[in-house]
């Protein structure tokens, strides 16, 4: 059984295979049920800095929603990984991920901070507060200008 470590950097590096990879087809498909199955059946993920919400992911058909509809081949990705370290607590489910996001966008290159608060039960992921810097993100992808937008629309 995979240790919570190696769960929770298990989702960041397919993350950053759906970003920086093309996985098409077949491959996607099975990169995507990779990744909702390191998540329980039923679990709570949630995401407090995103700016348009967090609606909870509480179950694995979410989870691999979210994934494919989500994080997808970013325009002009050269390279996009998790680079960082897992910090164990005094629950041994429960694990801290200190890392960047760091890559380059057409030649130019970023670092977007995260951390994921992530408990992991039988080598699933069974709770997750990911704290992702967004709007980070979204200057490192020239997305910027979209956010704005869906901001305010989703402000009327």
């Amino acid at each position: 059984m995979p240790s919570p470590a190696e769960v929770v950097r298990a989702v960041a590096v397919g993350v950053s295979r759906l970003i920086a990879g093309d996985p098409t087809g077949s491959e996607r498909e099975a990169l995507l049920d990779h990744l909702a199955g390191l998540y329980a059946e039923r679990t709570d993920v949630r995401h407090p800095f995103s700016p348009l919400g967090d609606p909870p992911l509480r179950t694995r058909a979410e989870l691999r929603r979210h994934f494919a509809e989500g994080p997808g081949r970013a325009r002009g990705a050269d390279r996009f990984e998790a680079v960082g370290v897992v910090r164990e607590t005094g629950d041994p489910e429960l694990v801290v991920f200190e890392f960047d996001y760091v890559g380059s966008v057409n030649g130019s290159p970023f670092a977007v901070p995260c951390v994921f608060v992530t408990r992991v039960r039988d080598g699933v992921i069974v709770e997750s507060r990911d704290y992702v810097d967004h709007l980070g993100m979204a200057r490192a992808f020239g997305r910027l200008g979209d956010l704005a937008a869906a901001l305010t629309t989703a402000a009327r």
